[in-house]
């Protein structure tokens, strides 16, 4: 088997998930090449090193450059703040290198386009983390919905909510310039606006409402100094679908007691389909005159679930999403798979972002088409 050599930039919460999916992957997976964990990069030499050492990664870069030029990295995976995500893919792609980014793709439209130019011209595979759409039950909703099982599709209702920023005097951070990253819309949106394309298909029209409720931060914890919020709270907006259903969506770090909210119900002539990320093993079903919601479980009769667990009902959790999203990555890089999120599909999902943007400054219906 040709041997991939692995090159992780970033060693936070995401930096982790990354480098336990590419270990986990051949665990679970019969792949169809080597994977090998060639080296990892963070800004501090001690903890790029501590980390190379327990993660399993050969070499270790105080510098990201260091490492796309590395000759024994093959694949370039990017768990950097936001505004990283730009100068590193492009150097990346730049060098011939496929590129594995987490979401969102770029702090704004301009970079993703360019990054997206980029990778088409590269001709190399490119993967974004949208990591929920890799879930063997997402698959059996896109499946239901595909099938007709609940009629012409004529309503969406989505939201993505977290708490972590509910608190007014929680302290400024990167998330809340945006040069550096795009609020609750692109923090939690984007994840909610490239579900809904994944199951519903494009967007043609939207209007929206942002708002920034704490417009200031306390730059330390406890502190007197206060730092502007340049960056939205929460995000509130309507959708039109090409296939003409109608849709609602919203996204907030503000909103109390939900931790992982990706939630959708998803409605038809017959019938209609309700899913809770905080709860991502299963889906309710409702088909019309049946008399009530049938909660459909996970199990090993799912594309990937298997791998995992061979009892229904054992749930999978997100570093398993994670797996299943390198998984296939690397079927794609062996050239046996298409099904990911690629720049393309991730720039259409900023371009969405954009036009919700566009439509709440402007207090009018965009068209997607205007972007």
């Amino acid at each position: 088997m040709r041997e991939l050599g692995i090159g992780l930039i970033g060693t936070g919460f995401m930096g982790r998930a990354h480098a336990l999916a590419f270990r986990n992957v051949s665990a679970v997976f019969e792949l169809p090449l080597n994977l090998k964990l060639a080296a990892l990069a963070d800004a501090d030499p001690q903890r790029a090193r501590h980390c190379a050492d327990a993660w399993g990664f050969d070499t270790a870069h105080s510098d990201w450059k260091q490492l796309i030029n590395d000759p024994k990295v093959n694949l370039v995976a990017i768990t950097t703040p936001n505004h990283l995500h730009y100068p590193m893919a492009m150097a990346a792609l730049a060098a011939g290198k496929p590129v594995y980014c987490e979401k969102p793709l770029a702090v704004n439209l301009e970079q993703a386009s360019a990054m997206r130019l980029a990778a088409k011209a590269a001709g190399v595979v490119t993967r974004v983390g949208y990591n929920y759409q890799h879930n063997p039950i997402i698959s059996l909703a896109r499946d239901l919905i595909q099938s007709g099982a609940l009629g012409q599709i004529i309503s969406f209702q989505g939201e993505f909510s977290e708490d972590f920023m509910a608190d007014p005097v929680s302290t400024w951070s990167w998330r809340c310039d945006a040069d550096y990253a795009g609020g609750a819309l692109a923090d939690l949106g984007s994840h909610l606006l490239a579900m809904a394309r994944h199951l519903l298909g494009d967007v043609e029209a939207v209007c929206a409402d942002t708002q920034t409720v704490h417009v200031q931060r306390p730059v330390t914890s406890g502190g007197q100094e206060q730092r502007e919020v340049a960056v939205d709270d929460q995000v509130h907006a309507l959708l039109r679908f090409a296939n003409g259903a109608r849709g609602t969506f919203s996204s907030s770090w503000l909103k109390h007691g939900y931790k992982n909210h990706l939630s959708f119900e998803i409605s038809g002539t017959r019938g209609t389909l309700a899913f809770d990320q905080e709860r991502l093993n299963e889906l309710r079903l409702y088909r019309a005159g049946q008399g009530g919601f049938q909660r459909l479980l996970a199990g090993p009769d799912l594309p990937g679930y298997a791998a995992f667990s061979p009892a229904p009902g054992h749930q999978l959790g997100y570093n398993e999403l994670k797996t299943l999203e390198v998984h296939e990555l690397v079927m794609a890089l062996a050239g046996l798979g298409q099904d990911g999120t690629d720049f393309e599909r991730a720039w259409e999902v900023e371009r969405l972002a954009t036009a919700i943007r566009l439509a709440a400054q402007e207090s009018r219906w965009v068209r997607i088409e205007e972007v």
